[in-house]
């Protein structure tokens, strides 16, 4: 396959983002407390959209921020907030964005984390902005004692909310499962979005070896190592709660530049190109794939032509090296053979239409000669031991 030039942003950034983001809204992620939110409220950390700004927009405590937004504070303390993640695991990274607070960033952050139960919200309110914690709200959540929590990024530095600054990148060294997060914020000031990158963990002891569950699900430890090609969208999302919102919600590329002048077809009725997209995931847990799913809801007019998946068995030491390779090295065997592809459709194939029986942790699916799929499930029954969390060791 060919490879595609790597632009020099992307290659500034750093390996974690490759990960499930834990906290979003969309997988259940919420803000459980917070100090105060006096311009814009805390639950927008965790909004899916990126930040936007709108000059006109004000309210009747000040200029509206898509973003967390403290007053200036005037007491002694500073402000902080906790998060409980849409699905609890593992952290590898974080980007603290700072978009569009290019006079109001808070100056340093800190975080914080904790593995707990559940819990509820001590700062109940659809929209609390111009509000603060009451004080019997304080006290209700320091029982929790967060400020002893293990640091996962200690006191840093923020930098302000333009273009060409406003992501800021912490890499975690934490190897045990997390649930809630304490945002620090020093002394005050606004942040637009908290995302929290890692791989989900599930407790593998609770399932029966006769279930049939989602293999490559986020909430069941799925995750993305590797693609060609994510112009329009990542291929994580392919992976995600319910079915896709939208043509955002989904895995696109560009469309690829060698596709043939003049388009042929084959006997089924499958494009004939020299190229394809790819991406590589790892699943929650090795198992037996018995069905798939590959869903292109809302891809109308940039659906695939094609696609197949392949899979294998690999060690943790493998898995390292193939990401050294970005993925060009080591075999695969077919899972399930080219199927001609619909738009805006779900293709549902039994395990009549499978080639592998035994158990697997890696898959690849490949689309020609380039699109979108907005979800893919691969259906199973766990077995042996689940595959050890490893970090990448290179650029993905």
């Amino acid at each position: 396959m060919s490879e595609r030039r790597t632009t020099a942003k992307a290659a500034e950034e750093p390996d974690f983002l490759q990960f499930n983001i834990l906290s979003c809204e969309t997988v259940g992620g919420k803000v459980i407390f917070a100090t105060d939110e006096w311009f814009a409220p805390a639950k927008n950390l965790l909004k899916r959209e990126t930040p936007q700004f709108i000059p006109s927009a004000f309210t009747e405590f000040g200029k509206w921020m898509d973003g967390w937004e403290t007053r200036r504070k005037r007491k002694p303390g500073h402000d902080w907030c906790l998060i409980q993640l849409g699905v609890p695991g593992l952290i590898y990274g974080f980007d603290v964005d700072t978009s569009f607070f290019t006079g109001n960033h808070s100056p340093h952050i800190s975080i914080q984390a904790s593995c707990l139960d559940p819990l509820t919200t001590f700062t109940p309110g659809e929209d609390r902005t111009g509000m603060a914690a009451t004080e019997s709200q304080m006290n209700a959540v320091a029982k929790l004692g967060s400020e002893a929590w293990p640091e996962l990024v200690s006191v840093s530095k923020l930098q302000p909310g333009y273009s060409d600054c406003c992501h800021n990148y912490f890499r975690v060294n934490f190897n045990r499962r997390v649930t809630h997060l304490r945002l620090n914020m020093y002394p005050d000031g606004g942040i637009a979005r908290l995302r929290v990158f890692g791989v989900g963990q599930r407790d593998w002891s609770t399932v029966s070896t006769n279930q049939e569950i989602d293999l490559v699900a986020l909430t069941n430890g799925g995750v993305c190592l590797g693609y060609s090609d994510a112009h329009f969208g990542h291929p994580r999302n392919m992976i995600g709660l319910c079915r896709a919102a939208n043509m955002a919600d989904g895995w696109e590329t560009a469309r690829r530049l060698d596709r043939p002048k003049e388009l042929k077809v084959d006997q089924r009725g499958i494009l004939q190109v020299p190229g394809w997209e790819w991406a590589v995931f790892r699943l929650g847990h090795p198992g037996i794939i018995s069905s798939v799913e590959v869903d292109t809801n809302h891809f109308k007019g940039n659906f695939p032509d094609s696609c197949r998946i392949e899979a294998c068995l690999m060690s943790p030491e493998e898995e390292a090296e193939r990401i050294r390779t970005r993925w060009s090295s080591g075999k695969w065997g077919v899972l399930l053979p080219p199927q001609k592809l619909s738009p805006h459709h779900r293709h549902h194939y039994s395990s009549a239409d499978l080639t592998l029986t035994h158990h697997v942790s890696h898959i690849r699916l490949i689309i020609a000669p380039d699109g979108g799929v907005s979800r893919l499930r691969l259906w199973g029954r766990p077995t042996l031991a689940p595959a050890n969390q490893i970090k990448p060791t290179s650029k993905l």
